[in-house]
């Protein structure tokens, strides 16, 4: 099975805000992070939305932030969300196969386990998760920039080093 690049972008997403948890995270700065346009982020932003996994803040200030705590967002939340359709093979769409096997097929049987196993892979693992296993996460997406500050000090976004 393949996810869509819109899924693999709204978990990048997530994990960007997870990542910058604390402040708001700002459209520009996520779009640069993974080479994206704006007007293709907004588009992946609406079900993350919808789903109460991003809340927006408008106005100038504004960005967007995780709705509900990294850890409380499964990877099956999120696919749920931005799939369409998880049909692997044509059996598994209904009136669309000739097969004469459709209700007896072994096939269709092992098609639907190795699903159900797909997903609860996906549902044991958090966006938290992904966030704790990376901890240089935040400099690889450019969250850290360096700011100048007194002379032999060094101030990271959010930190002093």
């Amino acid at each position: 099975m393949r996810l869509t690049r819109q899924t693999n972008y709204a978990l990048r997403i997530l994990m960007y805000c997870a990542t910058n948890s604390g402040r708001l995270s700002r459209i520009p700065e996520v779009a640069r992070a993974y080479s994206l346009s704006e007007l293709y982020l907004f588009k992946i932003m609406q079900p993350l939305v919808e789903a109460g996994f991003v809340e927006t803040v408008r106005g100038r200030s504004g960005g967007v932030r995780l709705g509900r705590p990294a850890e409380d967002i499964s990877l099956l939340d999120v696919v749920r969300v931005t799939e369409e359709s998880f049909v692997m093979a044509e059996c598994f769409e209904t009136d669309a196969t000739e097969c004469p096997l459709i209700d007896s097929c072994a096939l269709n049987s092992a098609l639907r386990e190795a699903l159900g196993a797909f997903f609860a892979v996906l549902e044991r693992h958090s966006i938290a998760d992904l966030v704790k296993a990376r901890p240089e996460m935040r400099g690889l997406l450019g969250i850290d920039v360096l700011l100048p500050r007194a002379p032999g000090r060094t101030e990271v976004t959010g930190r002093t080093a």
